[in-house]
């Protein structure tokens, strides 16, 4: 069933499982301000019985980043231009970055688990799509490079604190300060990827994640996934104390027994 279908995002649900995909492969799923907004709208169209999000993109690229016209006194039509956005009060400006960031931060919600299958370049706001899911699967032709820096502006999609946690801080700030790009198989070696196949296998490889992820109940996979969530910011007897509650909760679902 198909919910959404517009500015280069198309959203179809099939029960449990929603697939969001980019659609706009001949500027290589280049984004703009309408695509975020697409995609804040596809995470509130989203209905109750979806566990996981599948993110994908037509086409030979995964994401090439903001689209340049962005990046040209007139901008986009209809929009504001970087210049008249830097015009604005700082109250203003952040309400305006903040609303950008929507697009990016749905994807972790509790309930949800979503996986991006990325194939091809994901460059900037398309890296920090690709980090805005839980999960990764990547082509072995995935290449991710934030390039913001080497603009003079900063990752501000939401990409810092998922990168960091994810292959450290050295590593990170090396990333992004040198706009280089990880190769797929680098990607898998420092934890960006979760898993690497060949490009024709990518769909079925998202597939069987999927179909995996659907496997143990619902509320069991909620549970587990806060649990990992917050362990970074607990201390280890704070985490012990949280694996205790959360599997005191599932006992007494399991069994019946109200608190």
């Amino acid at each position: 069933m198909t919910l959404l279908d517009k500015d280069g995002v198309h959203l179809t649900v099939d029960d449990s499982v929603a697939t969001v995909t980019l659609t706009n492969p001949d500027k290589r799923n280049a984004q703009s301000f309408a695509t975020w907004r697409a995609l804040t709208e596809a995470g509130r169209a989203l209905p109750g019985s979806v566990r996981v999000v599948v993110l994908r993109a037509q086409g030979k690229s995964f994401s090439a980043g903001l689209d340049r016209r962005a990046f040209t006194p007139e901008g986009f039509d209809g929009e504001p231009s970087f210049p008249e956005l830097a015009r604005r009060s700082d109250a203003e400006l952040d309400a305006v970055i903040a609303g950008y960031q929507e697009a990016f931060t749905w994807w972790r919600r509790p309930d949800l688990v979503s996986v991006a299958a990325v194939q091809g370049h994901a460059i900037g706001a398309g890296f920090q799509l690709a980090l805005a899911c839980d999960l990764r699967v990547c082509a072995d032709d995935a290449q991710f490079a934030m390039r913001e820096t080497s603009l003079g502006l900063v990752p501000d999609l939401t990409g810092t604190h998922p990168l960091v946690s994810l292959v450290g801080y050295g590593r990170a700030l090396e990333i992004c300060l040198t706009g280089r790009f990880v190769h797929a198989e680098e990607a898998e070696r420092i934890g960006l990827a979760n898993l690497v196949v060949p490009a024709a296998e990518l769909d079925a490889a998202a597939r069987d994640l999927t179909a995996a992820l659907l496997a143990a109940p619902r509320d069991a996979v909620i549970e587990t996934k806060a649990l990992l969530r917050g362990a970074g910011e607990r201390t280890y007897e704070e985490q012990r104390a949280a694996e205790r509650a959360a599997q005191a909760r599932r006992l007494r679902d399991l069994t019946g027994v109200a608190e």
